[in-house]
């Protein structure tokens, strides 16, 4: 993900610091040195550096940080907010119209941002969200971008006003307003050309659908790969068309990630959205606590439960939950959430998220023995998967050939399953005689007063 050579320095920065017990005002002064390099190296823009360093440091260095008993814990926390002040602090959503009235929404962009997709992405959110939702295909000059907005609308539902290329992007966005309002949409998504550079036309050509209709909100679709590059594209659309907003795409990548944390300071235009991934499910909205907290290595637990919730089967879930609770875990169990795991974007995409993990490579880990897995419990007879007590050698070895894993590797899988019975059958009996309360709420317990137990 973007940001993680960033984190990584974060997390060095913070470490020495901790390592120092209570702290001078020139180990918080050397700190803030590695933190501004950090962030330039990260292609933060410099002014917003030089502004985000001062304004910590000064913070930083107050008595009551310097004495307290955890100062270094002390500066991680002003350095976590100042972090969210310079990306906007509280997010700022779209406000759509009541029902009857269309709410009006027109991307713009460079060529290969990702406009064309993004208007896609947003329309399925603003589906999920219970809205009508209606794409104007306004690319004239690309063929290409017609048929793509049109493919991503038939996956996700959506509808699709389509003039082809010998009407004008005008043209397009009228005949599209006009069919909004009388067909009952409740939001209109105009995608429009892209250029490799910004030009006259272009920005005319925004303009006059500005004038011919009443766009509620102008949404500037950046590339956090460009770095400094976006922050530029963004300060002059902002200046000659005028944007409410803008969406980052490509924050999964390895890229340094410094245009999210700039462009809100430069322009003071909010970030609504972030792309995530190149899957249409894969748009976000933008926190600026939850990126800070992904920066810093607290992982974003958060944004983990709104992606399990939007990927999961309620119905599948509630099956696997009553069987938790009765200590009844199933093969089938098993593969429903592997598979949930899958729709959410796989390990490393969790991983990502939690916190204490930014050390670990999900790379490193094998994902072809989830593969594995699944290939030795769909060996298995229903019988079997949902009751594991059947299983014999002779069982295992023809589970073992319809796999093609070994004796050796269907036995460590079985045996690991039936620890995880035993476990459950543990806590179900803890949480029975008040163990788990005394665990997780008692005098010492980790939970102790939040009224979970």
């Amino acid at each position: 993900m973007a940001f993680e050579s960033l984190s990584e320095k974060f997390q060095k920065i913070f470490k020495d610091l901790t390592g120092k017990g209570r702290l001078k005002e020139e180990d918080v002064h050397e700190a803030m040195k590695e933190v501004k390099l950090a962030l330039l190296e990260a292609d933060v823009n410099f002014k917003v550096v030089k502004k985000f360093v001062r304004e910590t440091e000064q913070r930083a260095i107050g008595e009551d940080i310097l004495n307290s008993l955890t100062p270094a814990q002390m500066v991680i926390k002003i350095v976590n907010e100042e972090l969210v002040r310079m990306m906007g602090g509280e997010p700022i959503r779209m406000e759509l119209k009541p029902a009857g009235q269309v709410t009006v929404i027109m991307m713009a962009g460079l060529q290969g941002a990702g406009k064309t997709t993004t208007a896609a992405k947003m329309g399925g959110r603003f589906k999920s969200a219970g809205k009508k939702v209606l794409l104007a295909a306004g690319d004239v000059y690309r063929p290409a971008a017609i048929r793509q907005l049109e493919v991503n609308a038939s996956r996700l539902g959506l509808d699709v006003c389509s003039l082809g290329t010998d009407a004008t992007p005008v043209e397009i966005a009228k005949a599209a307003y006009d069919r909004a309002r009388k067909e009952s949409y409740g939001v209109l998504i105009i995608d429009t050309a892209g250029r490799l550079h910004i030009d006259e036309d272009m920005m005319r050509e925004l303009s006059d659908i500005k004038e011919a209709i009443p766009v509620d909100y102008t949404v500037l679709t950046v590339d956090a790969m460009t770095g400094q590059d976006a922050v530029t594209v963004a300060t002059e659309f902002s200046e000659k068309v005028g944007i409410d907003g803008l969406v980052i795409t490509k924050l999964d990548g390895d890229t340094r990630g410094g245009a999210a944390l700039s462009i809100r300071a430069v322009t003071g235009k909010p970030v609504y959205f972030a792309g995530m991934g190149e899957k249409l499910e894969d748009l976000q909205e933008f926190y600026p606590d939850r990126m800070a907290s992904r920066i810093l290595g607290m992982g974003d637990v958060l944004s983990l439960i709104e992606k399990a919730e939007a990927t999961a089967d309620l119905e599948e879930q509630k099956k696997v939950a009553e069987h938790f609770r009765k200590a009844q875990f199933t093969y089938d169990d098993f593969l429903t959430q592997m598979n949930q795991m899958r729709r959410m974007g796989g390990l490393g995409s969790i991983m990502s998220m939690l916190p204490g993990m930014k050390g670990i490579d999900p790379d490193a880990i094998d994902q072809k023995q989830f593969d594995r897995i699944e290939a030795i419990i769909l060996s298995m007879t229903p019988q079997e998967r949902n009751n594991p007590k059947l299983m014999n050698p002779s069982r295992k070895r023809r589970i073992a050939r319809g796999s093609g894993t070994d004796i050796a590797e269907v036995n460590r899988i079985v045996k690991q399953f039936e620890q995880m019975q035993k476990l459950m059958k543990q806590m179900k009996g803890m949480q029975k005689h008040g163990g788990l309360g005394r665990v997780f709420g008692g005098r010492t317990g980790m939970f102790r007063g939040s009224g979970l137990f």
